[in-house]
């Protein structure tokens, strides 16, 4: 990952971004090692999460009106996609209808060649708006909006995933390259409430990104924390609504000259409205061959 120097072309684009949210983002605490998040109800004594996480006061600029954004220079784009989806609630249409029309995003932003739709996720902000954390709150539940700066994929489970999804395919030789890209949108109108955050990926270091493990019924994942630097730039797009794709990459094989990672966070906005529609949105993985 190439580390940015303090006046480099991210502070350039940011220094324009005078529109934005003063927020406070939740980061990994300085002194935490191997963190562990739990994705269903650990067992007796064991806590939800056994890392600290520090708060801290952060600039959320807005790029709605930002131009020349590129997957590959900042790790993310906004992208006018229209979803044919009628039923948010119903599963099979999720993935009969957003499947489809991810991988045709995902092969327009990315230019790859082929792209295969592995995992996806609905997430509802809780009715009472309670303290934002890492939004599991029980087995079986509907996550919440999720709270902490993470990566889901790191280094290591990047590049496993290729092998699982492709599994014995003709297809893995061929590859010259692959990446994992993450399409969120709102399931539930304009976005008011715990809109999503990224931050370009060009702002951050190795250095600032701790592997972290999320446990399962059946398996353990592996992703990326982020440590608090000041140099890191961060981006949202108020106002999305269901005709709007953020797509963010989450890992590339690539490992010079290209966004890798692309850390994130929900987070509430300083002044939400009592009657502000509770936040549901779909967020949908897919891995992107380039062959």
């Amino acid at each position: 990952m190439d580390t940015p120097t303090a006046h480099g072309p991210v502070d350039m684009i940011y220094a324009d971004a005078k529109p934005g949210v003063h927020v406070r983002l939740s980061y990994l605490a300085r002194d935490a090692r191997n963190p562990v998040s739990y994705a269903f109800t650990p067992p007796p004594g064991i806590p939800w999460e056994s890392a600290e996480y520090a708060v801290h006061d952060t600039f959320i600029a807005d790029a709605s009106g930002w131009s020349g954004l590129d997957i590959d220079r900042n790790g993310f784009e906004l992208r006018d996609a229209p979803t044919a989806l009628r039923n948010p609630d119903d599963a099979a249409e999720i993935e009969s209808t957003c499947y489809a029309e991810a991988v045709e995003l995902a092969l327009q932003v990315t230019g790859g060649t082929h792209a295969y739709v592995f995992d996806h996720l609905v997430r509802e902000r809780d009715p009472g708006r309670t303290a934002l954390d890492f939004g599991r709150t029980a087995r079986g539940a509907t996550p919440a909006a999720n709270g902490r700066i993470h990566n889901d994929y790191t280094e290591v489970s990047g590049r496993r995933r290729l092998s699982m999804v492709l599994h014995d395919s003709d297809l893995i030789p061929f590859a010259r390259h692959f990446s994992i890209i993450n399409i969120w949108r709102s399931l539930r109108g304009v976005i008011e409430d715990t809109p999503l955050a990224v931050v370009d990926a060009r702002s951050v270091a190795q250095e600032d990104l701790v592997r972290g493990e999320v446990r399962y019924p059946r398996r353990t994942g592996e992703i990326y924390l982020m440590r608090h630097n000041p140099a890191h730039r961060w981006a949202y797009f108020p106002q999305m609504d269901r005709q709007h794709a953020l797509v963010f990459k989450q890992f590339d094989s690539r490992t010079s000259g290209v966004a890798r990672f692309t850390p994130h966070s929900a987070f509430d906005l300083p002044e939400i409205g009592p009657a502000a529609p509770l936040r549901k949105s779909l967020e949908i993985r897919c891995l992107v061959v380039h062959a």
